[in-house]
């Protein structure tokens, strides 16, 4: 294996992790309209995250750091191809950690709701077109010659983006459901497994919709190990949470994210960005690397910090460990 197919393997790596955590801090946002009753429950939600969504997004922050260093060419087409969803995001991402820091400066009810509006979009369109991006990616988009997007936005828009993006957005949700009822106490708790298992259920017809088709256009022997796992780690993550086993449902639908995004870069390799113009035109692991000398630098680097941020990562979650519910949360007024 050469160095420019492990840093494939890394950037796999680190959108898992990133799925795997920021979904389930999406997912917290959107439950903060479809399963709080009242503000009281909604700062229980917010606080389940408060102390660990800004170093979620960290993972996004080093997934594409990486794309930059390790495959200029994947990511100046991605970035100028797909300028438009991601700027959205970006904007989100912004409004959201700013929706987190000023909700509670103020305690006028317009200016709280006001926030907790912002929590509950900014989470919830951000889910939904990451899984419109990665359907694009995985599907293949309009790439010339020269390694430059020629389509429109509009052409990012279709029947198998939107539903990835629905499937994101839901199994997203899902998980979210399952990290609130493992770190909430009393009837939150219950609302929140109740719920779970509605979004359960829909999220598995919908992946399951997605993943067969995926394979079916482009996968192979290996994707479809990764789907068969990802489909059984989520029915299996169902029946957890009906038994009321939260810590075992939170892991199994982690499994099924990192499942999912292992079959998604399956079905990509060797390439990392394929143009539905011309197989000769797709960015692939070799056209679209940096240098040897580059990527060899980069796992130097890699091999020494990323034990660090794992361990204080690690850490923060010990730390923040305990449940909570709305018994714990104070009157600042």
């Amino acid at each position: 294996m050469q160095l420019h197919d492990v840093w494939f393997v890394l950037i796999a790596v680190l959108w898992t992790g990133y799925f795997f955590l920021e979904g389930f801090d999406f997912g917290v946002g959107v439950l903060t309209k479809l399963l709080a009753r009242d503000r009281t429950e909604k700062r229980v939600l917010i606080n389940t995250i408060g102390p660990v969504w800004d170093g979620n997004e960290v993972w996004l922050l080093t997934a594409g750091g990486a794309t930059f260093a390790a495959f200029p060419e994947w990511y100046a087409t991605l970035f100028s191809g797909f300028y438009l969803p991601l700027l959205i995001i970006l904007v989100c991402l912004i409004i959201r950690g700013v929706a987190f820091e000023y909700r509670h400066k103020r305690s006028e009810d317009r200016w709280q709701t006001n926030w907790e509006h912002a929590i509950f979009w900014t989470s919830l369109i951000p889910a939904f077109l990451w899984g419109v991006a990665f359907a694009n990616i995985v599907r293949g988009v309009k790439i010339d010659e020269n390694m430059e997007y020629v389509g429109s936005f509009l052409d990012l828009l279709n029947v198998y983006s939107i539903l990835g993006g629905l499937v994101t957005l839901t199994l997203f949700t899902f998980h979210g459901a399952v990290f609130t009822s493992l770190k909430t106490v009393g009837d939150i708790r219950d609302r929140s497994r109740k719920l779970a298992t509605r979004l359960g259920v829909v999220t598995a017809v919908l992946a399951l919709v997605f993943l067969i088709w995926t394979q079916v256009s482009r996968g192979d022997g290996t994707s479809m190990i990764a789907m068969v796992v990802a489909v059984l780690a989520l029915l299996a993550a169902l029946g957890c949470n009906l038994a009321g086993r939260e810590g075992w449902s939170f892991a199994l639908s982690g499994v099924t994210i990192a499942a999912a995004v292992a079959m998604l870069f399956l079905t990509l390799f060797p390439n990392v960005m394929p143009s539905s113009l011309n197989d000769a035109w797709n960015l692939t692991v070799t056209n679209a690397s940096s240098s040897p000398y580059t990527l060899k630098i980069m796992t130097w680097c890699a091999a020494v910090a990323t034990p660090l941020v794992l361990l204080y990562q690690g850490w923060t979650y010990w730390v923040f460990r305990k449940r909570i519910g709305t018994q714990h949360i104070v009157d600042v007024h």
